[in-house]
């Protein structure tokens, strides 16, 4: 079978996607993620407390509430999202490191 043969079998392909986030306004994310958790309609009041709670403790936290894989494929012809998951962790970056070098946002604009 050539690439441009079609079948009825659905094909999935897994994407993994790393990204680096400065916090830089721990405050306004803090917030955010507070009004995001308390707007959505779909959690239940177990899980909108298990939220809360990850908001309070870690600013990662705060961060997961605004990944949205459906938004990230929505608009891809062609595509639909069968399955996401995802986790955010604080890590240790150092931008001068050669070890990130990969990861850094000027790098991968040339």
């Amino acid at each position: 079978m050539t690439s441009t043969e079609t079948t009825d079998a659905p094909r999935y392909v897994k994407l993994k996607i790393e990204l680096i986030a400065e916090i830089t306004d721990e405050g306004a994310l803090k917030a955010a993620a507070l009004q995001q958790v308390a707007g959505d309609e779909y959690l239940d009041d177990e899980e909108r407390a298990q939220s809360v709670e990850a908001i309070e403790v870690d600013p990662s936290g705060s961060l997961a509430h605004f990944i949205d894989p459906v938004a990230l494929l929505g608009d891809v012809p062609g595509v639909e999202l069968a399955s996401a998951t995802w986790e955010s962790a604080q890590t240790e970056f150092d931008p001068e490191s050669e070890e990130w070098d990969e990861y850094t946002v000027e790098d991968s604009a040339e």
